[in-house]
């Protein structure tokens, strides 16, 4: 299922949320990270359920089946849904499930200024920063608060970086509204 992480000694970059919708801010971050970190894939990891979020306009099937169409052929986005596998929709246990793979892979977790807000309430979020790195893209409108968060105050430079990008003002929410 994951043979092309097998590989010795790769960089890459995850991508993990509901996607409800996939959308374009989605590939640009991915497209992003993989020049500026010279990553060879970016895994978009679809949870069906985030502990954050109530009620999802699309069904799992429907949120992989759209995710394949955005990525227009980008064989670098890796698109999984490893739930059922292995038993979890938790970060930490993805992240412990593709070093399991290859302990050797240098993994870039890839999140929102949003996500940074509440990373704190993530489960064994300090763990989380020992096994990669976090990439976080600005949002707009969230700069100022996630980097006050009670996460961005924790980490430390080797662990985490806040990415300068252009910012696209678009979100999965903003789409299901219409």
């Amino acid at each position: 299922m994951l043979n092309y992480l097998k590989r010795k000694k790769i960089k890459i970059g995850i991508l993990g949320g509901s996607f409800d919708p996939a959308h374009i801010g989605h590939v640009k971050i991915s497209t992003e990270a993989k020049k500026k970190y010279k990553l060879k894939y970016i895994l978009w990891l679809i949870t069906k359920k985030n502990p954050f979020k109530k009620k999802y306009k699309y069904s799992i099937k429907e949120r992989i089946k759209f995710s394949k169409i955005i990525i227009n052929n980008k064989k670098f986005i890796k698109i999984q849904f490893l739930e059922k596998k292995i038993k979890s929709n938790k970060t930490i246990d993805l992240i412990k499930f593709v070093k399991k793979i290859n302990s050797s892979t240098k993994i870039y977790f890839i999140m929102g200024a949003d996500n940074l807000i509440n990373f704190h309430k993530w489960k064994r979020w300090k763990e989380i920063l020992t096994l990669c790195k976090i990439l976080v893209f600005d949002r707009q409108g969230y700069k100022s608060k996630s980097l006050k968060s009670k996460a961005a105050r924790y980490m430390n430079k080797n662990n985490w970086e806040f990415v300068k990008s252009n910012k696209i003002n678009i979100s999965s929410s903003q789409i299901r509204k219409i």
